[in-house]
């Protein structure tokens, strides 16, 4: 009879059965932990005799994509493996959803901290520290522009054809679809939208050099080890694909505190010893051959892009699909970023 735990979506017994035909351990699965669960992905931690894993899987009422979202996850992890870029180590994936009910991989567990969730000593009482915090994370996005993905067998991955010509439109498209939703007031809300839309359309950088994109790069998925200021890991590759890198670092900088107006999520304390945003973009140019020129686009495009996502939380909560509490925090994010957008169209260009 299977043995089934609710809340991970694991039935241990088939699991079980599942690794003793790939030769991953024996004996009974023990001490399952759930350590993320939510309604995208959920991850738990198990040990089988003296070794432990982590199953990574679509949530329990999944998205319609979830599945291909969980494999194309693990085929970044696994073109990771031997680079100089820290990320969790992919042990192997299951794409039979009668497994488990969904694809799913295991991963190496990682020890290391989210400085999101809480700072540990001798993080939380060093300055300098955090000041290289700051750098380690620019150095996680720059080691992953350095790659390339052809080399590493990410070829048909993505599209960077006419990938920066896409997005303006392609999150105008996101945002109008809320209006499905009943009770949201509108694009209205966010203001900047219209003016944010127009500069994008007329500043498109001239010519990019296609990378692989984590695509959601910023303080809350990467975690740090404990015993230094470098990454452990980078995590959560679910938005990964091929496009420009560049827009990795741009994430860093419109998700950066420090300047107004300042976002209500994603905050990290102590914050004092952090770098400057443009401490973090001259970090990476220091370090790489891309072209910086045009940079505020980027931002302005993190900005407009992460806003809207974060909207589609908002109008779900206006039709009673989200919690009202969270949708009324996250509106209050995609605000500010809408703002923030406008400051980086209107600035100096950075080089």
């Amino acid at each position: 009879m299977d043995t089934q735990t609710d809340k991970t979506g694991i039935q241990i017994d088939r699991l079980a059965e599942w690794m003793d035909s790939r030769g991953l351990g024996s004996g009974p699965i023990e001490d399952v932990t759930l350590l993320a669960g939510g309604t995208q992905n959920l991850i738990t931690r198990f040990q089988r005799l003296d070794r432990q894993y982590v199953l990574r899987r679509p949530s329990l009422n999944p998205r319609p994509e979830a599945n291909k979202t969980m494999m194309r996850e693990a085929q970044v992890l696994a073109a990771l493996a031997g680079s100089d870029v820290p990320h969790p180590a992919l042990m192997a994936t299951c794409s039979d959803e009668s497994v488990l009910g969904a694809c799913f991989y295991l991963m190496e567990p990682i020890s290391g901290f989210n400085a999101v969730n809480g700072m540990p000593e001798p993080h939380r009482s060093d300055p300098a520290m955090r000041r290289r915090m700051g750098f380690s994370l620019v150095d996680g996005a720059a080691a992953l522009a350095r790659l390339d993905y052809l080399a590493v067998g990410l070829e048909g991955f993505g599209r960077p054809e006419n990938f920066l010509e896409r997005q303006v439109s392609r999150w105008q498209e996101q945002l109008s679809s809320y209006a499905r939703q009943a009770g949201w007031p509108g694009p209205e809300s966010l203001e900047g939208v219209e003016p944010l839309s127009e500069y994008l359309s007329t500043h498109i950088p001239s010519g990019y050099q296609p990378g692989i994109l984590h695509g959601d790069y910023q303080l809350a998925n990467v975690m740090y080890r404990y015993d230094s200021p470098k990454l452990a890991a980078i995590v959560d590759w679910e938005l990964s694909t091929i496009g420009d890198p560049l827009l990795d670092l741009a994430w860093i900088v419109a998700t950066w505190r420090g300047y107004a107006p300042e976002l209500p999520v994603l905050q990290v304390e102590p914050w004092d010893g952090f770098p400057q945003v443009d401490e973090l973009i001259a970090h990476y140019a220091d370090q790489s051959d891309r072209d910086l020129s045009g940079f505020n686009w980027y931002v302005v495009l993190a900005c407009f892009k992460l806003g809207i996502i974060l909207e589609g939380t908002h109008a779900r909560a206006c039709t009673g699909k989200a919690p009202r509490e969270t949708g009324d925090q996250l509106h209050a994010a995609a605000v500010a970023l809408m703002q923030r957008g406008l400051v980086w169209s209107q600035r100096r260009v950075w080089l």
